[in-house]
């Protein structure tokens, strides 16, 4: 059991970064009672590195230097815009869920930088990322309630 972790303690490090920071974007997502929480963020992460790291695998096993690893990444990122449109939702004239089609789409690309073994960027990036969700949110509420207003008042 040990010479397994011993053997694969990269990929697994590799993968437990990707859920922590995926955990911790969904964290927050799931303190604003959005739909998408901790869970889909984690695996969107999770998903991510997997197939970073299979790409990267397959280039090392098959590619003889002719296997870009990275044509597995550009792919997540078209996987993960069917993911985040399918979030997006239109409820009478306004329009719901782009933050979460956002958050999942840089959770994927947090993912990826685990999964390529990037730890920095991907935790650099899970920071800036929480301060845009918590941050701005402070900023944009009074700013909101004043366009809210305004719309009120441009009604009557």
């Amino acid at each position: 059991m040990t010479q397994f972790f011993t053997q694969n303690s990269d990929i697994i490090l590799k993968l437990v970064v990707a859920v922590l920071l995926g955990i911790l974007i969904g964290g927050e997502r799931l303190l604003v009672h959005k739909d998408a929480g901790m869970k889909t963020h984690a695996l969107v992460s999770l998903g991510s590195a997997v197939f970073i790291i299979i790409s990267e695998m397959i280039a090392l096993k098959y590619g003889n230097g002719n296997l870009d690893p990275t044509r597995i990444a550009s792919q997540i990122i078209v996987g993960i815009g069917f993911l985040g449109a399918g979030s997006i939702i239109f409820q009478g004239n306004r329009l719901l869920g782009l933050t979460t089609a956002g958050g999942l789409w840089v959770t994927a690309g947090i993912g990826m930088a685990a999964g390529f073994g990037f730890y920095s960027l991907a935790t650099i990036t899970t920071i800036l990322v929480l301060l845009v969700l918590i941050v701005v949110n402070v900023f944009e509420k009074p700013i909101r309630r004043i366009s809210d207003n305004i719309d009120k008042i441009d009604m009557s």
